[in-house]
């Protein structure tokens, strides 16, 4: 389906509620730009089918979802359209556009559960140590050692990353503070290894790719800008490869591994939730999958009876 412009009131309700999403609810850009891609090919369906925001009814609502399914999108993509159509009609209630809610008893599709793939020790020590495999003068090893290392080390997302300003760092009370969704804010710690290769990254090369566009960045591509968040995901899949690792590995691999490290070492699961920036700990109980022969170890240990 075509995307064609939205006529009006369609696409003035639609720059509504993504102005509410930026200004009110404090929204990511990039989460901002999936509500607008996933409504705009709603609400022209709507516009089409229905012909005003009146006429939308539960009936249209589900045979638009019904289309979704056909063309093969994945049950999470389903499920975060009906998650922005839900969120879309709730607003138009509120801000008294519409008397009555269509999308009131819309059910999220049922998703399959899933374990977040996750790095062994062993692995990741292999990954960690691959930047050093390349050989000077191209220094640019220095700063994707310094990008493993504090994903690693501080299971931040890769958006987090790519928005560190140098002045977010405190490195000798071994903090960084991190901008998350929201814009909530918080610190977490970051180990020795990390500060170090952030360390050598800032005085042997940053200082030499920063230049007018660089700004504050942390990280920096080699025209001295800020790097893109696919550039993240090209370096971990680079040096995945580089170390043998046959599973996929992405930025959020890391993320994954650090929180199950923790608590495989017997980090509190409320310390891992701080630190991953979750606003429930039902986001963190993901990472209780844990190996269950550690779990039994620990009780056959450490339990009077076990």
């Amino acid at each position: 389906m075509a995307m064609e412009p939205l006529q009006k009131p369609f696409g003035t309700v639609l720059e509504n509620f993504l102005n509410y999403l930026l200004i009110e609810r404090n929204f990511s850009p990039n989460t901002r730009d999936s509500y607008r891609n996933d409504l705009q090919r709603y609400l022209q369906a709507m516009q089409e089918g229905c012909g005003s925001l009146e006429a939308i009814n539960p009936d249209s609502i589900n045979r638009f979802l019904d289309e979704l399914h056909k063309t093969g999108l994945e049950a999470s993509s389903i499920a975060r359209n009906v998650s922005a159509i839900r969120s879309l009609h709730r607003f138009l209630i509120n801000d008294r556009v519409l008397e009555s809610n269509p999308a009131e008893n819309l059910h999220q599709p049922k998703l399959p559960k899933y374990l977040p793939s996750v790095l062994t020790l062993d692995e990741t020590m292999r990954i960690l140590q691959a930047p050093a495999q390349k050989v000077p003068p191209e220094k640019l090893y220095l700063r994707d050692q310094a990008i493993l290392e504090l994903l690693y080390a501080t299971g931040m997302r890769v958006s987090e990353l790519v928005n560190l300003k140098q002045q977010n760092l405190y490195l000798q009370e071994q903090f960084i503070r991190v901008f998350g969704k929201g814009s909530k804010e918080r610190l977490v710690p970051v180990g020795s290894s990390a500060v170090n290769s952030l360390t050598l990254y800032r005085q042997k090369l940053r200082i030499q790719l920063a230049g007018a566009q660089s700004e504050d960045c942390l990280f920096l591509n080699a025209r001295g800008k800020k790097m893109s968040r696919m550039a993240v995901f090209t370096i971990v899949k680079e040096y995945a490869m580089l170390a043998g690792i046959p599973k996929t590995v992405s930025p959020h691999t890391f993320r994954h591994t650090f929180a199950t490290h923790l608590l495989e070492g017997g980090a509190d699961l409320r310390a891992v939730q701080e630190m991953l920036g979750h606003s429930s700990i039902v986001a963190t109980q993901i990472y209780t999958h844990i190996d269950r022969s550690f779990v039994k170890e620990v009780h056959r240990s450490f339990h009077p009876r076990g």
